[in-house]
């Protein structure tokens, strides 16, 4: 069977548009929080992509077409990296500047050089952000929250096999030339179309997914301000902020910080086992007994879909460990209450000053260790992480 090129995009275009359609109508409907969006800006940015390559295929000396195709594939793929960012509570200022740097770039190359360009002017400016941010969203799945799921693996192995063909295609555009047998052949339009409509399809499958591993606990309640439903749950990024600030008034003063990270790793298979319900009423007690029974003073946030984040100056390390044994003996107890005596596996994690240092970063990722320690050993429910 031999495939045209124009059909080929014609088929790539309609694979993309319909999947990028229902992806974002899945987000309005969803009211869903920061990933979410982002990976819908994403979606928005490869049909935008699909359009633009098929006005160049169907028109001569259309150089504008190749320079926005260009643009918004790099803005694609950009987002999908923003987006597992955002997933992971990440801080977004530098990295969406570098996204959009970039954006502005691939525009720019194929403008400059305008119809004298070719159909391939500007490509070095679109391949290597295109292997840099793929990588990097690769490398983002396995950290943080996506770490926990391995539905997020998936998403990291087509981010990384698309790193890993836009590698290839760079190194045989550079040493062969875009008119080479070998770049025709393995890297060319119609491959990369074809790629691109397995890859779509799969991302789509995966971020759906991933999105709705959060609906149990966020449900659809609209945010209020800095807070989440009911619980007064601060977002991540919100939390991300405040942090710093009391790291740095810590720093100052000589004061003890402590952060305490909650997890919940079973609620999926609570889910499957008991159904979605009893699932629902756990993640709902958790969510609550976490805001209750934290200290008056503390600052307590979300932190990814299976835990929460608890944030306070403190006196010493002993201080830190009970009010942290106090949070899990109050969500014992209530857990207990709940889902027909279903209890999920809760790990607490401490990550102090003293040792880790004014990082908010640093001291937020040891927690996070320690709290997936703590949940893995039977014998240990509250683990204070040690110096490192």
């Amino acid at each position: 069977m031999i495939l045209d090129l124009d059909s080929v995009l014609v088929v790539t275009a309609l694979v993309v548009n319909v999947s990028g359609v229902l992806f974002i109508l899945e987000t309005l409907l969803r009211r869903d929080e920061g990933a979410g969006r982002i990976w819908s800006i994403a979606f928005l940015a490869a049909m935008l992509t699909t359009l633009a390559y098929t006005v160049w295929a169907q028109s001569d000396g259309a150089w504008w077409a190749v320079a926005v195709g260009n643009a918004s594939f790099v803005a694609g793929t950009g987002c999908m990296w923003l987006g597992c960012r955002r997933f992971n509570s990440r801080r977004m200022s530098w990295s969406s500047g570098l996204v959009i740097a970039a954006v502005v770039a691939a525009f720019a190359a194929v403008a400059i050089e305008g119809d004298a360009g070719g159909d391939w002017s500007g490509a070095l400016w679109m391949f290597v952000p295109l292997l840099a941010f793929a990588g990097a969203g690769a490398v983002e799945c396995l950290r943080g929250s996506m770490r926990e799921s391995r539905t997020a693996w998936v998403l990291g192995a087509v981010l990384g096999f698309q790193s890993l063909y836009y590698v290839s295609r760079t190194t045989a555009f550079v040493t062969s030339g875009p008119d080479s047998a070998l770049f025709q052949s393995a890297f060319g339009t119609l491959t990369t179309s074809l790629l691109t409509v397995t890859l779509t399809i799969v991302a789509v499958v995966v971020t759906s997914v991933l999105r709705a591993s959060r609906a149990p606990m966020r449900g659809y309640a609209r945010r209020t301000d800095e807070t989440i439903g009911s619980e007064g749950l601060l977002t991540g990024e919100t939390f991300a902020n405040v942090l710093d600030g009391l790291c740095r008034r810590g720093a100052r003063r000589g004061e003890t910080i402590a952060v305490t990270a909650v997890r919940v790793d079973d609620l999926d298979q609570i889910s499957t086992a008991f159904g979605s319900e009893v699932a629902g009423n756990v993640a709902e007690t958790w969510r609550a007994g976490v805001r209750r029974y934290a200290p008056t003073n503390a600052v307590v946030a979300e932190d990814g879909p299976t835990g929460i984040a608890v944030a306070l100056a403190v006196t010493s390390a002993q201080e830190a460990r009970r009010q942290a044994g106090a949070v899990y003996r109050g969500l014992f107890d209530d857990l207990g209450r709940v889902g027909g005596g279903v209890i999920p596996v809760v790990g607490v994690g401490v990550a102090l000053s003293d040792s880790v240092g004014y990082d908010p970063e640093g001291l937020l990722r040891v927690a996070r260790e320690a709290a997936s320690r703590a949940a893995a050993n039977v014998e240990t429910s509250v683990l204070v992480a040690d110096p490192e």
